[in-house]
């Protein structure tokens, strides 16, 4: 599992709870996060390094690409590279924010990369319909989320500047359009209200990486000769890398997760 940094731990989080006795290696590409204001090409060759150090260095069985802008600009291209190796993608959870909409208005925050993809026009094609959709890029909150701050004053001035707009124009449901969102629900839920339906779609790709990949992970065990630095769940292993600084990784991942971590190691590529 992959991200442009520690987002895509929104998606670790479900895959563990619905499979807790899978090993999973997850890759934090930190030194250049967010992916979201990256040129297409350069996220591509990103995630095309990290997939290949997945496969050939810790020989994992499937990959799930824990990060809308890599998905968008280059689930492809890995597909294509790889075509034996089930890969799951991130996609905006347009389809239940229109099916979940009672005033007609559904709001998206997500990254540029996001919302200027051809997936992204395709879907809001598709599912939306006689529905007023409103998007909004949402530079910085990747950076609150990144830094631990999940709460603070500049991640709520962030979310209350997005969000008004929208709410002024009634929407009633909210995409959460980047892995790191989640991270950002109780204090955005706070402010927007209880009435505002907030929707991201981590449970829905943890259950899509179970059907994929299938029982046949949860015994799985691995082949490099390290017992791994980490632990989270039961009986499944979470080995974690970063190719930023470790040791602060470290504690933003036992801050968002809410589990000890023994250490994070340098990401080789």
């Amino acid at each position: 599992m992959f991200d442009s940094g520690l987002g895509g731990l929104s998606v670790l989080r479900e895959l563990v709870r619905l499979m807790p006795d899978t090993d999973v290696v997850y890759v934090a590409d930190s030194a250049h996060v967010p992916y979201g204001t990256k040129p297409p090409a350069f996220i591509r060759e990103r995630s095309l390094a990290i997939a290949r150090f997945l496969l050939e260095t810790e020989h994992a069985r499937g990959i799930v690409v824990a990060c809308n802008a890599a998905t968008t600009h280059a689930v492809a291209a890995l597909r294509e590279a790889f075509p034996a190796v089930p890969i799951v993608g991130m996609e905006p959870a347009l389809k239940p924010a229109a099916a979940a909409t009672r005033s007609g208005v559904v709001g998206v925050l997500a990254t540029p990369a996001t919302l200027e993809g051809e997936r992204f026009a395709a879907l809001a094609q598709r599912y939306t319909d006689g529905i007023e959709l409103l998007t909004q890029p949402s530079p910085g909150l990747v950076e609150c989320v990144e830094a631990g701050d999940v709460n603070g004053p500049e991640s709520e001035r962030l979310l209350r500047l997005y969000t008004g707009p929208m709410l002024a124009r009634g929407a009633d449901t909210i995409v959460l359009g980047c892995t790191h969102y989640p991270f950002l629900r109780g204090a955005l839920q706070r402010l927007v209200g209880p009435d505002v339906t907030l929707i991201d779609t981590g449970e829905a790709v943890a259950r899509q990486t179970s059907r994929v990949l299938g029982p046949g992970l949860e015994s799985m065990v691995f082949s490099r000769s390290d017992p791994g630095p980490a632990r989270s769940g039961p009986a499944g292993r979470v080995t974690y890398y970063s190719s930023g600084d470790v040791a602060a990784a470290r504690r933003v991942i036992e801050s968002l997760m809410g589990v000890a971590v023994d250490r994070v190691l340098p990401l080789p590529v």
